[in-house]
């Protein structure tokens, strides 16, 4: 009788033990509230399962499209956690970015379809520009509408990197030149044109950084040189109002072009 007692203690110590584990894990997961639905939540479940993440924090950002939290791998490190709406997503503007692209066949206008491929999307477009070394976020693991890459900002007091519309730019003559540079080697190197650069998505740690890739389309793109033409005038306007004598927009492009051709 004791043994049975002892026993039953046993599980029921068990189970209290794996009920308070599943209450921790839920109360982590309830930052992500406003943009976490029951699908989601098993996906990130998954990522946890596996290993990509051992928690998730608050907001690094929030979006129309996503927001962005900040997360731990198995090590404790600071990762980003890029989660795309699902439920409340506006889709119409994606397919202009999409269809088309020989990386994905069977794009559908049905937001829990599309925006998989969209996050997938920026994930591939992410392999690309880092492999070609131009400086974004490292991507390290994708599922469904959840994409996670490294943590651009102060890995020791994880406090993320300022937008670069929100820093006094030591020189800005210089950093203009190398975010121009860092369009050219997306075109040339990458086979990319970002199509929503501006200073609203470069980061700025020491240097700058590319995010908000998911509209990035290839250079085979039908409106590709409109895309390029258009991020490389929003770079100038920013610049010129801070001083900078830039030139042209449509001699930069021309130039890049060309470069791109050769």
């Amino acid at each position: 009788m004791k043994r049975a007692d002892e026993q039953h203690e046993r599980i029921i110590s068990e189970l209290d033990r794996r009920k308070r584990k599943r209450r921790k894990d839920d109360d982590e997961f309830k930052v992500v509230e406003g943009v976490i639905d029951p699908p989601t939540l098993k996906t990130l479940y998954k990522l946890l399962n596996r290993g990509t993440l051992s928690a998730l924090h608050g907001a690094i950002s929030t979006g129309k499209e996503a927001n962005v939290y900040r997360g731990e791998d198995a090590d404790g490190k600071s990762v980003a956690v890029k989660i795309y709406r699902v439920s409340t997503a506006e889709t119409d503007f994606m397919l202009e970015y999409i269809i088309g692209d020989p990386r994905f066949k069977n794009v559908k206008r049905r937001s829990r379809s599309l925006i998989p491929q969209w996050a997938t999307k920026e994930y591939k477009n992410l392999i690309r520009y880092h492999e070609a070394g131009i400086r974004v976020p490292k991507p390290i693991d994708i599922e469904r509408n959840v994409l996670v890459m490294e943590f651009i900002g102060d890995t020791k007091t994880n406090l993320p990197a300022p937008m670069l519309k929100n820093i006094e730019i030591p020189s800005p003559v210089k950093t203009f030149n190398e975010i121009i540079r860092m369009i050219e080697n997306g075109y040339t190197k990458a086979g990319l044109v970002h199509a929503d650069l501006s200073e609203y998505n470069i980061l700025w740690l020491r240097k700058p950084v590319f995010i908000d890739v998911s509209q990035a389309v290839l250079t085979t793109h039908e409106y590709a040189k409109k895309y390029l033409f258009r991020d490389i005038q929003n770079i100038t306007n920013y610049f010129t109002k801070l001083g900078v004598d830039t030139e042209n927009p449509e001699v930069i492009t021309k130039h890049i072009l060309t470069v791109g051709e050769e």
